[in-house]
């Protein structure tokens, strides 16, 4: 996935886009550090993209996502902390729905 511009006002969208961009992340020279993190909330963003899940449990895992990343520092590669631009802004759009 590509580092785009603006998030999917779509929830299910949105939530995809984020597991995505996590994804996405991990293919990039991130210092250990912080791959953990984000190797943390890659995860936990897959678990809220699954299609057998629930509104309350989503959001959830969607805070929990914000909040990893919240804890991530910059990494030192423009095109992660695209990605990393990117997931926030999903978060944001899902948790303001």
């Amino acid at each position: 996935m590509e580092p785009t511009e603006t998030p999917p006002e779509d929830p299910a969208a949105a939530s995809d886009a984020l597991a995505a961009h996590l994804t996405a992340t991990a293919e990039r020279p991130i210092p250990p550090a912080t791959n953990r993190w984000l190797g943390e909330a890659e995860a936990v963003a897959r678990d809220a993209a699954s299609d057998d899940i629930d509104p309350a449990t989503r959001r959830q895992r969607v805070q929990q996502v914000a909040a990893l990343l919240a804890e991530a520092d910059a990494t030192g590669d423009e095109i992660a902390d695209e990605h990393i631009a990117d997931a926030r802004a999903c978060c944001r759009v899902l948790l303001d729905k």
